[in-house]
């Protein structure tokens, strides 16, 4: 850890309200919602914001469980992005090193979003006390998004012009390890094809029908055999959200899948777009049905902002690792147990770092220029970057080597060990967020970066305007 005479000013307002944000995180925890129905988190979250006195604006672009909260005057505009939505299946008993599921049709926060959240309300919070403070001209807004989990809620945000008044955009992303994030993701869509065809007797009379399932078997058998011929960091999945119906004696006049459609940019996810639709139409074609699509949701790639970078690394590198005690060396050890070698291999190799198959909880601030990793996900943050200049930290919150969307995961969510990573983020947060605020220098050059870049690539939002948000009816 760093020096006393090397702390930084803003570090102290981020401590001041810790356990009130730990008990923020917790409660998120213990109430997980997924995408679009985060009625409790949100809730939890816009009383937070009431408490730090902040003005809100509730239903933001028209998604009920969409928050946003300002502080400051004047200046420029610093945006602190947050998320608190769970996932599926991923009911989990925190505190323990096994599998032990609350609830075996419930919610979990597998990928963190209950610190994540948490966090970035605390680093503006701590934003908004220094500005006043310090008697400086700036304003800091903590966005609440939900449904990043599949619903791409910060596309419509974006979309709707949510950031066009923002100049700088911070957020981060619970992880095994330290590091200021490489900016590199995935630019994706889902499409739900609904295939409609003509029922009739499996037994008695089949060439009368028209099987919606089989149309939906031939497309996947298509786009798999389209996955020799695609670039290699491009992918594919699929879910069936309507098989048909469970009589297997009748003829299914309606099925419908979800194709995952990811792409490294969103020229490519385009031209993939393009097959993938083709397929469709070949699918209905030789089955004899019929076959519409509707973008669920999409997202486009994240781009980096070499500017933002470098600041934050530098608050990072002065940060230093988290600080870790015996106790969560412990308990990270028991998770390590039930852990692979090719588990651990992989968290350090998103880091570029030959494997330490002995460090149970990570203690060093990973560079920033080191190897791209090849393993990519996706994340509606990546239209927020191409609206605003944008950087993201990734902070150690549990045993090295666990991953995403685990059950491990979960039950690491609510540690003394996540929650001193949770503190740590907004201390980087914070400590980046001053000094753009600080330095308009620094500022003009992260803003010139990213004009930059909309000049050689210019921006499309990947879903349709007339799609709008997935929010079931109450």
């Amino acid at each position: 850890m760093p020096s006393l005479t090397n702390e930084n000013p803003i570090w102290s307002h981020v401590d001041a309200r810790r356990e009130a944000f730990i008990g923020l995180a917790d409660a998120v925890f213990d109430t997980p919602e997924i995408a679009y129905t985060e009625t409790r988190s949100c809730a939890a979250h816009k009383d937070m914001l009431r408490q730090q006195g902040f003005r809100i604006r509730e239903n933001v672009a028209g998604i009920p469980t969409a928050v946003i909260g300002e502080a400051g005057s004047e200046g420029p505009v610093i945006a602190i992005l947050g998320e608190y939505d769970a996932l599926p299946g991923l009911s989990q008993e925190p505190g323990i090193a096994e599998p032990r599921m609350i609830d075996e049709s419930g919610f979990g926060h597998g990928c963190g979003h209950n610190l994540l959240g948490s966090a970035a309300m605390q680093a503006a919070t701590a934003v908004k006390d220094w500005l006043e403070a310090e008697g400086i001209k700036g304003r800091v807004r903590y966005y609440g998004c939900p449904a990043e989990e599949g619903g791409a809620a910060k596309t419509y945000m974006v979309r709707d012009g949510l950031f066009d008044d923002v100049d700088i955009a911070i957020s981060w992303h619970p992880a095994s390890y330290n590091c200021v994030d490489d900016a590199r993701s995935l630019a994706n869509t889902r499409i739900d094809y609904s295939f409609t065809g003509k029922a009739a007797h499996a037994a008695g009379a089949p060439h009368l029908g028209r099987s919606a399932l089989d149309a939906v078997e031939l497309m996947n058998i298509g786009v798999n055999y389209m996955r020799e011929h695609m670039p290699d960091a491009a992918r594919v999945h699929y879910a069936y959200l309507d098989a048909g119906g469970i009589a297997p004696n009748v003829v299914q006049s309606r099925a419908t899948v979800r194709q995952l459609i990811r792409s490294p940019d969103l020229e490519g996810l385009g031209e993939l777009v393009e097959r993938v639709n083709n397929i469709a139409q070949g699918a209905a074609l030789m089955s004899g049905t019929e076959v519409e699509s509707r973008v669920f949701s999409a997202v486009s790639n994240l781009i980096g902002n070499r500017p933002l970078e470098e600041a934050m690394q530098a608050e990072f590198d002065r940060l230093g690792p988290v600080p870790f005690d015996a106790g969560d060396i412990e308990y990270a050890m028991e998770i390590r147990k039930t852990l692979t070698r090719a588990d651990i291999a992989a968290a350090f190799a998103q880091i570029s770092r030959k494997p330490d198959y002995d460090l149970p909880l990570c203690d060093f601030v990973a560079p920033l220029d080191r190897p791209q990793a090849a393993a990519m996900g996706s994340t509606d943050l990546g239209d927020v970057s191409w609206a605003v200049p944008l950087v993201q930290a990734r902070v150690a919150t549990c045993a090295l080597g666990t991953p995403l969307h685990s059950w491990q995961q979960t039950a690491q969510g609510k540690s003394p060990a996540a929650h001193k990573g949770m503190i740590h983020a907004a201390k980087v947060m914070a400590a980046t967020a001053c000094a753009v605020l600080r330095n308009d220098t620094l500022r003009a050059a992260a803003i010139r970066a990213h004009q930059a870049h909309l000049a050689e690539f210019p921006y499309s939002c990947p879903i349709p305007p007339e799609v709008t948000p997935p929010i079931a009816a109450e």
